[in-house]
């Protein structure tokens, strides 16, 4: 055989097996596995009261549950304006990114229980929850990571995806002082 053959071959082999490898084990927004249900799912399945840290109360009480509702603002739809968008800021993907679930949103990936409005919810860093939202997987964390569930360490870097200069009303980033206003454990939870 002719050495150029085998090598695109080879190639050839190694990209299927990448394909086949990657749609197999690749995140919910590129394999299609897991759908984003919202807030309210979350908030249903046990997330609330003393008992479970106050989980959902730290996010109602946060800026993240308001993010979209700034989008609805004179103020927000002239900064769209000032940057050449020509949709109102709630309308503009730009400026949904960042101010619902942290990347741009794609209708296939979303559950018809998903509410945009509520702002940047549970899954926008825990992942869609289609497969995990339920009392049975949640009450196992192996389980409902083996769902989707992402539990991410505090991560400055992960913030920054969306707290970052590229944002048209960019405050300085102060991680080790906002950390402590969104963190929000379960007590209950044991690596």
């Amino acid at each position: 055989m002719n050495k150029k053959l085998v090598i695109s071959m080879t190639l050839m082999l190694a990209l299927c097996f990448i394909s086949f490898t990657a749609s197999k084990y690749a995140p919910d927004s590129i394999s299609g596995q897991y759908k984003y249900v919202g807030v309210d799912k979350c908030a249903n399945v046990c997330h609330k009261g003393d008992s479970k840290g106050k989980q959902l109360e730290i996010w109602q009480d946060s800026k993240h549950s308001q993010a979209y509702k700034t989008l609805q603002s004179p103020e927000a739809d002239k900064i769209a304006k000032d940057k050449g968008f020509t949709t109102p800021a709630a309308e503009t993907p730009q400026c949904l990114k960042c101010h619902t679930i942290g990347k741009e949103i794609d209708p296939a990936e979303m559950d018809d229980t998903f509410d945009k409005t509520q702002g940047v919810q549970c899954e926008t860093c825990h992942g869609p929850g289609s497969e995990y939202k339920k009392l049975s997987i949640m009450k196992d964390v192996q389980a409902a990571k083996d769902n989707g569930l992402i539990l991410p360490d505090a991560n400055e870097t992960f913030c920054k995806t969306c707290h970052n200069p590229d944002s048209p009303s960019y405050k300085e980033f102060k991680y080790d002082e906002f950390w402590p206003k969104i963190k929000h454990t379960d007590p209950n939870y044991k690596k």
